[in-house]
């Protein structure tokens, strides 16, 4: 696999010696998978759809994930998101509800948020790859190298709204410089854990207020 097809501004950003070592690394694993015809998703030329869609200048806001969606079509390489076609998952439902709560959005229709991306919306798992029906299967493949460092050079440019939804997220604070930068804290909108406190948190509405006062453009988050 020759082409990873990492986007250039990201290169430039996290540095051409650490992209060159870091791929040096993947690109083996990543071949060997192929090889032996394992099956892992998102497609190898989505892989880094979030970062294509939202530069690192651009970046206003981070929400991170963990890892793409398991089950065959869903992952398209933006954390929680799903192609316009694919039912919604329930932990995308979850964050559909409090949105239109927090917001009075209209309810979307549809998985796909690559409009919050474009404006950006840093949609970022901290692993970007996984096996068909087995979740957090890559997360030693090497991946959190490359996301740490992205949360990390995040935090040194500044300004940044970075989105922790669950434990898994929260960890990565150590990341990131509390003074430069704006933290929200909720438990994660699975399921499992939405009744906890991620209902009535109002991510959508801080994430505006943080930057109406920093003087940015507001995020508009209607997903038609």
């Amino acid at each position: 696999m020759k082409n990873f097809n990492f986007p250039e501004h990201w290169k430039n950003a996290l540095g051409a010696s650490f992209c060159d070592d870091f791929f040096g690394d993947l690109t083996p694993r990543l071949d060997e998978l192929i090889h032996d015809d394992v099956k892992f998703f998102p497609p190898i030329d989505r892989l880094f759809q979030a970062l294509h869609l939202t530069s690192f200048l651009d970046t206003k806001v981070l929400m991170l994930g963990q890892d793409p969606y398991h089950k065959f079509g869903q992952a398209n390489g933006i954390a929680f998101s799903v192609n316009r076609n694919i039912t919604i998952p329930p932990s995308l439902k979850n964050i559909y509800l409090e949105l239109t709560e927090d917001v009075k959005c209209s309810n979307p229709t549809h998985g796909d948020l690559s409009f919050w991306s474009q404006q950006g919306v840093l949609l970022l798992n901290s692993s970007l790859s996984v096996e068909e029906g087995k979740p957090n299967s890559h997360r030693n493949l090497g991946w959190t190298t490359l996301t740490n460092k992205i949360i990390s050079k995040l935090s040194e440019r500044g300004g940044v709204i970075f989105v922790l939804w669950g434990n898994f997220a929260q960890k990565k604070m150590n990341l990131i410089d509390g003074q430069c930068n704006d933290i929200l804290l909720a438990p994660h909108p699975s399921p499992l854990s939405c009744y906890r406190g991620f209902f009535g948190s109002r991510p959508f509405s801080e994430i505006n207020n943080i930057l109406l006062k920093s003087d940015k453009e507001q995020i508009d988050w209607e997903i038609d």
